[in-house]
């Protein structure tokens, strides 16, 4: 009886469709946290979750007390929304405060000024998720998340042999990437 060939396992290969396939797995993820923490990063000069918005309306003259003044604004504006207050800031300004928008109405001359935040869909909710707002199931999901990414980075290290692998300019670029962080910290004094 013919002995049949022994079957190597070749590290490399399975490496390789590992690394493959887990990147495939977790790109979704990965656009979602780095627009996010792009997004994050400049919280300073923009806010990543809402978009100001600014508009005058020109009503006419608007009769009557200050909460009717208001429903007949909110109607001609089509918000469906209940008010969270109503207020005279000013002799000849009502206020009427919503979630996301405020009304500043002069009811002597129907003019309007409507200003607000609308939620910047995608950037909202990737920051939503990338800052754990969601907590419970989500952090499972996050981990998984991290444990994958500490896979590619590790199985990376090893897929490429020789000059150009970890023992070439692989463990130069390494070096790099570990020193930019230790250095930032380093230079900047740290917590």
């Amino acid at each position: 009886m013919a002995e049949l060939p022994k079957r190597r396992l070749l590290l490399r290969p399975l490496l390789r469709a590992l690394h493959r396939d887990v990147g495939y797995l977790i790109v979704g993820l990965t656009l979602v946290y780095a627009a996010s923490g792009l997004a994050v990063n400049h919280i300073g000069q923009w806010d990543p979750n809402f978009e100001d918005f600014d508009r005058v309306h020109e009503l006419g003259p608007l009769p009557g007390g200050d909460a009717e003044v208001a429903a007949r604004v909110a109607r001609e504006l089509g918000i469906t929304e209940t008010p969270r207050e109503v207020y005279r800031a000013a002799a000849n300004q009502l206020d009427v405060l919503y979630d996301h928008r405020t009304l500043h109405i002069d009811p002597g001359s129907g003019h309007v000024l409507d200003e607000g935040q609308r939620p910047r869909l995608f950037l909202r909710l990737a920051n939503w998720l990338h800052l754990n707002r969601g907590k419970k199931a989500w952090t499972y999901a996050a981990d998984a998340y991290a444990c994958l990414l500490l896979f590619l980075a590790t199985s990376g290290l090893f897929m490429i042999k020789g000059r150009k692998g970890l023992w070439g300019r692989g463990l130069v670029l390494l070096l790099v990437g570990i020193a930019v962080p230790v250095a930032y910290v380093t230079l900047s004094g740290g917590p």
